[in-house]
């Protein structure tokens, strides 16, 4: 049986009654730049994360950008993050002009290890990218006071993780409402996508999305009136028609998400050679990717390919040895857990749509070829 690691095929057929009209009433009025969709999206999303103010930008990656940016970074200025995620987040950084210093990431949640941030921590350090990987959220309630400690910006990329939430002091807290800024990513293949590239970052800092509005808009609050040089990173019209009308699927689609990863866990934790993804019991998880980590990876890959049960490997290689990076002086070896897992780990198809006759293709898949 063939399984694709994600059919949004199969979601459209489901919400197409949705979208379809959405997008239509915004080509209707020929409104395509900054139109009403974005500012109700913009308010949806603020209060599903429990902030004051959510600002959409083109994509995850200038959200990214935009919330590096207000922080005004100068050359020597590092910005702490892990070295097991997608690559945008430390492009980000070096984009806005600081150094991404690279730690390594807990075993358990493949989030960033807070101690290894203690430790990276020098008088040149101006913030943490916590990065809120597979939809699971990192350690904030150890993070955030050692950023207060030393006066740290921190952003919380969680362009994994919308509506993800983790208990901090007995109180449930939405993933981007706790950092400087969040920053979530809209990209079709998202828990909640678009029909194209889209961001928002989210604060409830008055004075900081006053600037982020600004700069995502040529640094302009007026139109021809520039108060400082900014970027055309602005969220299209009809992809926030789409994702509106995605929007009120989101809870349900994580929802069935965690019973599809619930199955997964009870099927594959009985197999000595595999190893589940554990969550943590502080957080809810949404499981924007249910990965194993498992030996001889690259021949159950194979093996998988040949079976045609869509898989994938996030990610290949740790961003501390990519080659556009190695000027900063990484080596192998230096960061044991990334590198671990980087030859481990294996995402499997764990998207809503997934019949229990694919899911149960894809289990016999793996513990077959484990035996």
């Amino acid at each position: 049986m063939r399984v694709p690691l994600l059919d949004l095929v199969a979601q459209h057929e489901q919400i197409q009654d949705h979208v379809i009209p959405a997008i239509m009433q915004a080509v209707a009025r020929q409104s395509f730049i900054m139109g009403p969709e974005v500012g109700q999206l913009e308010q949806q999303i603020a209060e599903l994360s429990g902030v004051k103010h959510a600002i959409a930008c083109a994509s995850g990656t200038d959200a990214l950008l935009l919330s590096l940016k207000v922080l005004d970074l100068a050359p020597g200025d590092e910005v702490i993050t892990p070295a097991f995620t997608f690559f945008a987040t430390a492009g980000a950084i070096h984009n806005a002009g600081g150094t991404p210093v690279f730690v390594d990431i807990e075993r358990s949640s493949f989030n960033v290890c807070p101690a290894a941030i203690e430790a990276a921590i020098t008088p040149r350090t101006r913030a943490i990218v916590a990065v809120h990987l597979f939809g699971q959220m990192a350690a904030m309630e150890q993070i955030l006071p050692l950023a207060d400690r030393h006066g740290l910006a921190v952003i919380e990329d969680a362009a994994q993780a919308i509506g993800a939430a983790r208990r901090l002091d007995g109180t449930w807290h939405r993933a981007g409402s706790l950092g400087t800024t969040g920053t979530f990513s809209f990209f079709p293949s998202k828990n909640l996508g678009g029909w194209g590239d889209g961001g928002m970052v989210a604060t409830s800092d008055d004075a900081l999305a006053e600037r982020l509005r600004r700069l995502r808009l040529h640094g302009g609050g007026r139109e021809y009136h520039h108060d400082e040089v900014g970027y055309n990173s602005r969220l299209d019209t009809v992809q926030a028609a789409v994702l509106l009308a995605k929007l009120p699927f989101l809870a349900e689609w994580s929802a069935a998400r965690r019973q599809v990863a619930g199955r997964y866990t009870e099927a594959l934790s009985q197999h000595p050679e595999i190893c589940p993804p554990l969550v943590d019991a502080d957080n809810e998880h949404i499981f924007h990717q249910y990965t194993l980590r498992v030996p001889r990876r690259d021949a159950l890959q194979a093996h998988l390919r040949d079976a045609t049960i869509g898989h994938k490997v996030y990610y290949p290689m740790g961003l501390h040895l990519q080659p556009c990076f190695q000027h900063l002086g990484y080596a192998r070896g230096q960061l044991p857990v990334t590198e671990e897992a980087t030859a481990e780990v294996i995402s499997l198809p764990v998207y809503p749509e997934l019949s229990a006759e694919q899911q149960q293709a894809v289990i016999d898949a793996v513990t077959g070829f484990y035996g």
